[in-house]
């Protein structure tokens, strides 16, 4: 089985090195042998060390590459939208299988590439896309094929849990923890993509178009990142039993009208101690799983590094190579049951809101007043010295509310109503819960 490897960087040069060490044992697997048969990538001439590979393998012409006649598998580690769109479709398009770690180009325009196997008769795999070395894309497309999953709820980006974990460690603010990311290797030295909730919300894209069979994009997944959660936002959840972690949360469920639709979103929550999720700590990833039959599932690993990925790369190379051995091809996409992703504001959530108030008598009835005008129930409400508000607004009370579930239209709009009642001098925190009443 001779492959085209699209990429040579961080998991490229991975995938060269575990094909290099573990042939024997991969073509045993497979019932045939795997051969590098080119490399595609930017300058030829770039040392890459002691890298097991024949110089003579490398090109700059990735095209050409993949229309070789000899090409059966194309491996793609390269990252972006274009040019790898238009490499895959023509690869996937001539009936040669894919394997792919592209979270952006999934998640943007997968239906591009599902449609070109579906036309070539071709195999697309992408366990790689989503949480690294773990085990879940696979599961969810085909162990749990026979499960109706209602709720998929994770810790994908291991950057962002990293910095929330350090801050609830150390009690440092999001810039010290993010600086110890970024000299750690943690973190990019652009690190957008990922603090505010790209990376996370392509990757939840991902998982609900699985689960839901449903196609899914990042364009459909509402996003929110961590760089506005304060150190004072970690304390006051550890008061509650609490930890802050930013979450994908894809859920099915009725709208209004009483229609199936899907919810997707991401963005910073507090959630119980006691969640199996609280203790996924450093870089880690997770993703908890609700199923009707299965139950509740918990998948946990290493969701990035060079390794990491390439394991899961080598596992669907594994897998397409036997089907092409055996002339089969594996199950297409599964997107029959087509629901409507629900707005934001119709996602039933809880709010945790930190408000200085004036200290004096009629506040506490008045802020209760906004609550119920808007339909939401307060859950619990504790009063504590102020966090400081504004000058010349006389708020020396602190106000830490916490709500029922509600649409979150209707607590946004909450929040919106207390910001310009007088007697509140500023909202200072708002963060949603998650994960139990």
């Amino acid at each position: 089985m001779r492959l085209a490897l699209l990429g040579c960087g961080t998991v490229g040069s991975e995938v060269v090195r575990l094909l290099h060490e573990q042939s024997a044992d991969l073509a045993a697997r497979i019932g045939a042998p795997l051969e590098i048969a080119g490399i595609a990538v930017r300058r030829v001439g770039r040392d890459r060390g002691d890298l097991p590979v024949d110089p003579a393998l490398f090109t700059t012409d990735p095209l050409g590459l993949i229309k070789r006649d000899d090409i059966d598998v194309v491996v793609e580690v390269v990252g972006g939208i274009e040019p790898a769109r238009g490499w895959l479709v023509e690869a996937l398009r001539a009936g040669k299988s894919v394997v792919t770690a592209n979270k952006a180009l999934l998640a943007e325009d997968g239906a591009a590439l599902h449609d070109a196997a579906a036309e070539g008769g071709a195999d697309l795999y992408y366990e790689a896309s989503v949480a690294g070395a773990i085990p879940l894309l696979r599961p969810l497309r085909d162990s749990l094929h026979g499960d109706r999953i209602n709720r998929v709820t994770g810790i994908v980006n291991g950057t962002t849990n990293f910095i929330l974990s350090a801050m609830d460690a150390t009690g440092a603010g999001f810039a010290e923890a993010l600086e110890e990311a970024t000299e750690l290797g943690y973190a990019e030295a652009d690190p957008t993509a990922d603090v505010e909730g790209f990376d996370a919300a392509a990757k939840a894209a991902i998982l609900a178009s699985l689960a839901f069979h449903t196609r899914v994009t990042a364009a459909d997944v509402h996003r929110e990142g961590i760089t506005e959660v304060t150190a004072a936002d970690v304390a006051s959840a550890r008061a509650m039993g609490c930890t802050i972690k930013l979450l994908c949360i894809a859920a099915r469920g009725a709208d209004a009208e009483g229609r199936e639709t899907v919810s997707v979103r991401v963005h910073p929550a507090m959630i119980p101690l006691t969640h199996p999720l609280a203790s996924v700590g450093d870089a880690f990833n997770a993703v908890f799983v609700e199923a009707e039959a299965a139950g509740q599932l918990m998948f946990y690993g290493r969701g990035a590094g060079g390794a990491p990925t390439a394991s899961a790369v080598l596992g669907d190379v594994v897998a397409v190579a036997r089907n092409r051995l055996a002339g089969a091809r594996a199950a297409s996409e599964s997107a029959y049951a087509d629901l409507a992703v629900r707005p934001m504001g119709e996602a039933l959530t809880r709010y945790h809101i930190s408000l200085d108030v004036a200290d004096r008598p009629g506040v506490l009835e008045a802020v209760a007043g906004v609550f119920a005008r808007h339909e939401v129930s307060i859950a619990t409400v504790r009063q504590g010295p102020a966090g400081g508000g504004p000058a010349g607004r006389g708020s020396d009370a602190e106000l830490v509310i916490v709500t029922h579930v509600a649409p979150d239209a209707a607590l946004a709009a909450t929040v919106r109503e207390l910001r310009g009642l007088d007697i509140v001098g500023s909202v200072t925190s708002v963060l949603r819960v998650e994960g139990g009443q």
